[in-house]
């Protein structure tokens, strides 16, 4: 019997093998849980292209929105674990949102880590007529004036969420919060002043801080941005460590053999040395994490460290989606 069941084992296990080695055979599924034209979706396209000259299969978006990408990531975790089904998300996908929503899964077990994508840092921006001319200032007039500076968010627990908390925790204060659909309607108030405070991607602010429609007050990262060097870091400019940027990877099902997870790692490691493609994604802002920061290790210990940071944040915030 034990010799009967090695070898079964031993077969399954060279069955899986092949099917690794030939891997793959057909289209990639990646599961995108926004809406398609967002930047989640601009950086798949971006890297698709060159993903498929290294793997000679088209990796094709599937689109599965709903409860901060929580249904489309869910989806995920119940797909086949062949490869054949991946899942491009973010840290709101991969960290916040599980923490606030009841989800039927579990972000870190159930779930195969695959490369690190680039990411997109914030600013700290706020209206022309905020009296702030800097973020201590800033800091200083939340703590002066408890819940009346308002501040825009595009929802419970979102990254820019986190970063007030986090200043209304340097400030002993509180800050009054606006939900937005979405950046456009909630910059277009910005503008007009009639919102106080945004912490916005820098690829949708930087124009606007460009044209003095706004102020920038920090860049939510430890080093100034390559395209406005004239604006300080938080550590710089009296917030130390309030870093918060919108990075991205990809996933698989936990139990996806380890030479499929490596096939993917290495092509989205080609597509990203790729100059084109370089070119491309720092036309949009993002930054592209070192190579050495791309494969699954890396993603898993940034995934990691992230919810070390913000769930315990969340949890003393008691915030929770019913």
């Amino acid at each position: 019997m034990r010799r009967w069941l090695f070898a079964i084992g031993f077969a399954l296990t060279s069955v899986a093998g092949a099917s690794a080695q030939n891997y793959p055979t057909k289209p990639i599924t990646v599961i995108v849980p926004f809406p398609a034209g967002g930047p989640t979706d601009a950086i798949l396209r971006n890297i698709g292209d060159r993903m498929r000259a290294s793997l000679g299969q088209p990796l094709v978006a599937e689109y599965v929105t709903g409860a901060s990408g929580t249904i489309g990531v869910g989806r995920g975790a119940r797909a086949a674990p062949d490869g054949y089904t991946i899942v491009c998300g973010h840290v709101g996908t991969f960290v916040t949102s599980p923490a606030v929503y009841p989800v039927q899964y579990d972000v870190v077990k159930d779930f195969a880590p695959i490369s690190l994508l680039p990411s997109n840092s914030y600013l700290i921006v706020g209206s022309k007529k905020l009296p702030p001319a800097n973020l201590r200032e800033l800091i200083a007039y939340i703590k002066a004036n408890p819940g009346k500076v308002t501040a825009a968010i595009p929802g419970i627990a979102t990254s820019p969420h986190l970063a007030g908390l986090h200043i209304q925790k340097l400030a002993d204060s509180t800050l009054q919060y606006v939900p937005y659909r979405g950046t456009g309607p909630a910059m277009i108030d910005l503008i007009a002043g009639q919102i106080d405070l945004m912490i916005d991607q820098a690829q949708n602010s930087i124009n606007h801080v460009r044209s003095g429609a706004i102020k920038a007050y920090a860049v939510a990262a430890p080093t100034r941005l390559a395209s406005a060097p004239d604006i300080p870091t938080v550590d710089e400019a009296g917030a130390p460590g309030l870093y918060v940027s919108l990075w991205y990877g990809f996933w698989a099902p936990v139990g996806t053999p380890a030479p499929i997870i490596k096939k993917l790692s290495a092509a989205v490691q080609d597509a990203l040395a790729d100059p084109e493609v370089r070119s491309r994604l720092a036309d949009l802002g993002m930054d592209i994490p070192p190579r050495e920061q791309q494969t699954p290790e890396a993603l898993a210990a940034k995934q990691k460290a992230e919810i070390d940071k913000w769930w315990p944040i969340i949890k003393a915030a008691g915030l929770k989606v019913q």
